[in-house]
């Protein structure tokens, strides 16, 4: 039985349902919705959050950049979630699971989630700075209701390759060449989609929001 980690969506969204990217326009705002998160979260079973929009599941979503290429993975049809067979993403992410607050810091489950997900998934050879972007809500389908994304640019000096080969296809492309690959008809995930069409935005931003 897997349990998942998860906000309540009244405490996450008081006012209104925001739908794509909401950046982050200060480090402070960032900071918030992590608090946020920390404080009003809790697990349940993941079947139980899978059926009921009135939570929403934290999902961390890692953008890997090496010099001007971002990381992109293709599923395969060997990989456990068969929603996501033979879609094309540029988010390295998932579920926050128990073991990431126990394992990586008890106070901050995004971060745990983080720290497995990207050792599970990617292979840096150097090292990387993570910045805090943004959320991602979108609730036009059944699967994005009942998620929400913490969208994170990577920028990593070095090299950056898949590690699951089993289970997901790796290649480098610029966010035009992706834009271009976006119009003609690619199978992206709806995230990646929406992260695709405003990089540029929240990438070339001052100040840069350290996670």
């Amino acid at each position: 039985m897997e349990f998942v980690y998860v906000v309540p969506r009244r405490k996450l969204f008081p006012d209104c349902y925001p739908q794509g990217l909401v950046p982050f326009e200060t480090e402070d705002e960032a900071q918030r919705f992590r608090k946020l998160v920390i404080d009003e979260g809790f697990f349940v079973e993941r079947a139980y959050a899978e059926r009921t929009p009135e939570l929403k599941q934290i999902i961390p979503y890692t953008v890997f950049r090496t010099g001007d290429e971002l990381l992109v993975m293709r599923r395969l049809a060997s990989g456990g979630e068969s929603r996501l067979h033979d879609k094309l993403s540029i988010g390295v992410g998932g579920h926050i699971n128990p073991e990431d607050v126990a394992a990586e810091d008890a106070t901050d489950p995004i971060r745990g989630g983080t720290v497995r997900e990207i050792s599970e998934e990617i292979e840096v050879r150097g090292s990387y700075e993570l910045r805090a972007i943004g959320f991602l809500n979108d609730d036009s389908n059944p699967v994005g209701a009942v998620h929400v994304g913490f969208v994170q640019l990577a920028d990593v000096d070095g090299s950056v390759a898949i590690r699951e080969h089993d289970v997901l296809e790796g290649s480098l492309a610029t966010p035009a060449r992706l834009r271009d690959q976006l119009e003609s008809g690619a199978n992206f995930e709806t995230w990646s989609s929406i992260l695709i069409e405003r990089f540029e935005e929240f990438a070339a931003r001052h100040d840069p929001l350290h996670a």
